[in-house]
């Protein structure tokens, strides 16, 4: 397989647990995942991340990993894999895996001798301390856990069976970077390096006017890290390598994608999904800041682009809720918002990540019972909301909002028995409108979101102007329409789009089409007037060039 353009690329990430079971079994698997590649190469992406599919307890989905040189069985075996990555690569589609080296499972080989007494060997891959400090875990509760056998406390920043590791220790980082190693000489095209910006703590482990996290967010030597990482594993491979950025800033990613830096090709921010979090708090159900989330995707599209850093464009991931809920409608308007969701975001600069099901326009699914739920952080959160004496609907409101659960359900294939996901009992419950919602309906009608993905997959592949044109917002205060521009020498995209669902009036600014510019329809209406009408969930398109060329 040639090595793939990382700007004109788009991913899809598969969420194996959910995507297809080729055994008839609840979860899914790799062979389940074979089956759909030829689905997969007609969408026309060019990557699958797929999330961890190592051994694990599955505490955490996968993510808390006790042995990253074995496949878990739930999924299949490497022999599995292996014909998985070179399906794919006979396709030309690269297979990016999932790694998560800020911590291991608390099964792990590592984890269990660092047990078994103070001066183990392995005792110092792992973060002790006699006493706690304040630190929180991002699952709720204190990041410490206390072992009682050894009389110490270990950090945990996720669920306490996941335990941080100790990257000041030089033997732990040279078995990290074997361990890639070992990944990319079995043939895959690239890494998504989970909460990688966590790796590198204050070794003062001092306390902040928080939860800690400014003193392991981008910490001291988390650069020298990655720079080392490049260096033992990325170097002379042609690799894609996506960093997840907890809590981070522009200039930090821009040092971390910036190429002449040697550290990664692109990274994950997540400022603009904290925009329906009022006051900070995930868990209360509330509507969306429309205007904080263009000025936040405005500034990131000019930081990035004026620092040489580039970013990782997505609405959905296996952590989030489903967009169309979220930010669009999922109701009688979903196949229009789902359509100008995809437009709004693909047309951006950056590389576009496509999870499961977003393609087809795939919505929350509403479970109003807290037992149809089975993520570590929502289960942990209903119980911490309800010992402080919320009351159940409200937290329920929250959960049905914003819960991972919202975009774990299993990938809906046709109207058959399950979707198609599995012939046995998934272990989720599907989204109760799989028989309509489904891929199989979707490639059959032309007008379904599903089109609208491939187009615009197209789009990035031909157009120089989406890769590398510089963007400018037209509208950052207008309360209902995002409309920006890509502008590349003589050459531009007008990008408009309706964030809501009922008709509204739009003028363009004066200098938004170059006067003595032809036009170009790609989405929407004919010549784009000054004054534009736009319908509910409309996004409008027209690329602009002088009539000499």
């Amino acid at each position: 397989m040639n090595a793939i353009d990382y700007k004109h690329a788009v991913v899809y990430q598969i969420y194996p647990k959910s995507f297809c079971s080729h055994a008839g079994h609840a979860t899914g698997d790799i062979a389940g995942i074979l089956t759909k590649l030829d689905y997969l190469s007609w969408l026309g992406v060019d990557y699958l991340w797929l999330t961890p599919v190592y051994a694990s307890p599955q505490r955490d989905n996968g993510y808390d990993i006790s042995d990253y040189y074995a496949i878990d069985p739930a999924y299949g075996s490497m022999g599995d894999l292996e014909r998985l990555i070179a399906a794919a690569r006979d396709r030309g589609i690269g297979i990016v895996m999932d790694i998560v080296v800020n911590h291991t499972s608390t099964d792990h080989a590592w984890f269990k001798a660092a047990c078994e007494s103070r001066d183990n060997p392995y005792r110092d891959y792992y973060l002790w301390r006699d006493q706690p400090n304040g630190w929180q875990s991002k699952f709720g509760g204190s990041a410490w856990h206390f072992h009682e056998a050894t009389g110490q406390y270990y950090l945990h920043l996720f669920d306490k069976t996941q335990a941080d590791l100790n990257w000041r220790n030089p033997r732990l980082r040279a078995a990290i970077f074997e361990m890639m190693r070992f990944w990319a000489d079995k043939g895959i095209a690239g890494f998504r390096l989970d909460v990688i910006n966590l790796i590198s703590k204050d070794p003062t482990f001092a306390d902040d006017d928080g939860d800690g996290r400014s003193r392991y967010t981008d910490g001291p030597a988390v650069h020298d890290y990655l720079q080392a990482m490049h260096r033992e594993v990325f170097a002379g491979r042609e690799l894609l390598t996506v960093g997840e950025m907890s809590s981070t800033r522009i200039d930090e990613c821009v040092r971390y994608s910036n190429p002449e830096r040697r550290e990664l090709t692109m990274t994950f921010s997540f400022h603009h999904l904290k925009v329906d979090y009022p006051g900070g708090d995930k868990w209360q159900a509330a509507p969306f800041d429309f205007i904080e989330l263009k000025r936040i995707l405005s500034e990131w599209q000019t930081g990035m682009h004026d620092g040489g850093g580039w970013n990782a464009l997505f609405w959905c991931n296996h952590d989030q809720p489903r967009v169309v809920s979220r930010f669009g409608d999922d109701g009688a308007q979903r196949v229009a918002a789902a359509k100008m969701l995809a437009t709004a975001l693909h047309l951006l600069q950056g590389t576009p990540y496509i999870y499961q099901g977003e393609e087809i326009g795939m919505r929350n699914p509403g479970f109003a019972d807290i037992d149809s739920y089975r993520d570590v952080e929502t289960l942990n959160i209903y119980r911490e909301k309800v010992a402080a004496g919320v009351a159940r609907d409200d937290i329920m409101a929250a959960i049905r909002q914003k819960s991972r659960d919202n975009g774990r359900t299993p990938m809906p294939w046709n109207d058959s028995l399950n979707g198609g996901f599995s012939t046995g009992e998934p272990w989720i419950s599907l989204a109760p409108d799989w028989h309509e919602v489904n891929v199989e309906a979707a490639r059959r009608d032309p007008d379904s979101v599903v089109h609208r993905y491939r187009e615009l997959i197209a789009l990035r592949k031909s157009l120089a102007v989406v890769r590398d044109g510089r963007y400018r917002c037209l509208s950052p205060d207008h309360a209902r329409i995002w409309a920006y521009t890509r502008e590349l020498a003589d050459e531009r995209l007008l990008v408009v789009c309706n964030f809501y669902g009922s008709s509204v009036d739009y003028r363009l600014t004066d200098d938004a089409i170059p006067r003595g510019w032809r036009h170009e329809t790609l989405f929407g209406g004919t010549a784009p007037p000054p004054l534009l009408r736009l319908g509910p969930y409309e996004a409008l398109v027209w690329r602009l060039r002088p009539y000499q060329n």
